[in-house]
């Protein structure tokens, strides 16, 4: 037996321009009976999912990709905790808030993330797919059999939890406080931590600034020290580390981490895999059809449950979520790139602004190659990269070749009415539509799909993938995306990391990475620009190292040790301390000590 689930998107379903084929070629609409019909109150196809066979059919048909059907196991059905409305989202199944631990949510955008901690939070009661006559928390608590969170729910219904939640996207506080940073901070500091939190987050000189003064980065920190500086039983963190680099993003583990020691329960949503891995206690796998349905899995150990999520496969419910696993190559590639024609060759570059210095030393960038560049935010990442593009003359050294670069910047304007189509369409310069950039970029980027959205509609991860496609679309001799893994999910961290890499090798064209996430730089690169320095007054830049090279000088200055995971091969962080801890940072091998 099986649980039909037919989900329609509404804002892809168009019936003014499709015709209509999946009411005409509905086998069961032919037998005479309504499966779909056209729902005249909100022009939008409706479909009956107890009279539906699965065919799927009316999928195949939609030219919009507007339908999902989906036949899931029967017994999820009595799992159901809420849906939306008739062919809506609907999620199955609850992780449990844990007291004094930190539970890490991981699973893909879209599945089901924000009605996880509006439930949990009190901020709406689950409907149990009753959509249209929700029960009362009487009912709802005599249904739930987890012991746990049947007492969470009765908390809820008593008034008796206090939650404390920092959304993924921040922009929204320059809109909505009128004041400093730490004017914020203070207002919301109901347990006297302000200087503590301003402190662990690297805050302290940003807190006199008024918050549309701050960068992405600052005000996803200020954003975590107000969630955590309110005194609740529940604290939900929504992607904490974006835009923050690695010694940031280290205070943010810290704070999170701190909130556990005193017995709060703790769920952080994160893409980065390492940072989760380092900060969690637990992990929950969530995992369906984005925006038609998501299901949790049990709570599970951080190895196995990464590893598994990684596997897309779960044992104990013999349930495959993704058809093949992902992997992690351990080798280097530096070496295949010593006889690769030079893209453009640079000789020591220095630029001074006014507080700030940058030296960059000599290097080049060759064909077909990834180089990625790590560091702290505000050493002259992209100072760097827009000299050897040509754009801005450095103060001394020249370079000889000017090239053409095609730039992805850190920090991303959605706020137009044009569709993803015409954007993209724009940077091709012809018609994305049946074209061969559409088969080359947008296909392996899996935008095809929200082609006639507005801009201004697409969530983050979106716009991240909109954007990285229109930069590769553009004919250029230099590819620069400045933080591409920002607001993806792990799963499109990864197929954007290998895409780039397979774009670089196949087309020969040159690609500069700026990323913060280790693993994503670990997938990407074959060599790497190391920057080092003090945030906001100086950097200094290497010159192109092999990737060992680079990551173990990276890591020792960060004081962390990786190692390989013995399954996955995915770096992960030795607790520190800890035997393998030691024992790499005695034999000066921080990164991978154990091939």
């Amino acid at each position: 037996m099986t649980h039909r689930v037919a989900v329609l998107d509404r804002d892809l379903c168009q019936p003014r321009k499709c015709g209509l084929e999946c009411i005409k070629y509905c086998p069961v609409n032919k037998s005479g009976a309504d499966c779909i019909v056209l729902d005249e109150e909100i022009k939008k196809a409706k479909i009956d999912e107890d009279i539906c066979n699965g065919c799927g059919i009316c999928v195949k048909v939609c030219p919009f990709d507007a339908i999902t059907i989906v036949n899931l196991a029967a017994e999820l059905a009595t799992d159901k905790i809420h849906q939306y409305g008739q062919n809506m989202f609907r999620l199955y199944r609850l992780p449990v808030p844990k007291k004094g631990q930190a539970v890490g949510l991981l699973g893909r955008n879209g599945i089901g993330k924000s009605t996880v901690v509006n439930i949990l939070s009190g901020n709406m009661a689950p409907n149990l797919g009753n959509y249209g006559t929700p029960p009362p928390w009487d009912e709802i608590i005599e249904k739930t059999s987890d012991i746990e969170l049947r007492e969470h729910f009765k908390a809820i219904q008593a008034g008796q939890i206090r939650s404390s939640i920092k959304p993924q996207q921040t922009y929204g506080i320059t809109k909505a406080f009128d004041g400093t940073a730490k004017d914020l901070v203070t207002k919301y500091d109901e347990r006297g931590e302000s200087a503590n939190l301003a402190k662990t987050l690297g805050l302290e000189n940003a807190m006199e600034r008024h918050v549309r003064e701050l960068s992405g980065g600052e005000l996803q920190r200020l954003a975590i020290a107000v969630t955590a500086g309110r005194d609740a039983d529940f604290y939900f963190f929504d992607e904490p580390s974006s835009h923050n680099d690695v010694f940031q993003r280290n205070g943010i583990a810290r704070v999170i981490q701190s909130l556990t020691r005193e017995s709060k329960s703790v769920m952080v949503v994160e893409h980065d895999l390492a940072m989760l891995d380092f900060l969690s206690d637990y992990i929950e796998i969530m995992y369906g059809e984005p925006a038609a349905y998501g299901i949790v899995s049990g709570l599970l150990s951080v190895k196995n449950g990464i590893n598994i999520f990684l596997d897309g496969y779960l044992p104990a419910e013999n349930v495959r979520f993704r058809d093949k696993g992902i992997t992690f190559d351990a080798s280097s590639s530096h070496a295949g790139f010593a006889d690769a024609k030079s893209v453009v060759t640079y000789p020591a570059l220095a630029k001074s602004f006014e507080g700030f210095e940058l030296a960059v030393e000599a290097g080049q960038i060759r064909a077909g190659e990834v180089l990625g560049i790590m560091g702290a935010n505000a050493l002259g990442k992209t100072t760097m990269m827009k000299m050897v593009a040509g754009i801005i003359a450095p103060d001394s050294g020249a370079i000889d070749k000017k090239i053409k670069i095609s730039y992805k910047p850190q920090y991303l304007e959605a706020d137009s009415d044009a569709s993803v189509s015409d954007v993209l369409s724009a940077a091709y310069d012809s018609r994305i539509e049946e074209s061969e950039g559409q088969e080359l970029i947008a296909e392996p980027l899996r935008i095809t799909k929200f082609y006639t959205k507005p801009l201004k509609s697409l969530s983050g991860g979106e716009l991240q993938k909109v954007a990285v496609a229109s930069c590769l679309l553009q004919t250029a001799d230099l590819y620069a995306l400045d933080e591409p893994s920002a607001f993806l999910d792990i799963e499109d961290r990864i197929v954007v990391a290998k895409f780039l890499q397979r774009f670089a090798r196949s087309h020969r064209n040159s690609v500069l990475v700026i990323d913060h996430d280790l693993q994503l730089m670990d997938i990407v690169s074959d060599t790497m620009i190391v920057f080092e320095g003090e945030s906001g007054r100086s950097g200094r830049a290497s010159a192109p190292l092999s990737k060992n090279e680079a990551m173990n000088r990276f890591l020792c200055s960060l004081d962390v040790s990786f190692r390989r995971d013995e399954k996955s091969r995915r770096p992960r962080i030795n607790k520190p301390e800890s035997r393998l801890d030691r024992e790499q940072k005695l034999l000066g091998q921080y990164y991978y000590a154990r091939q």
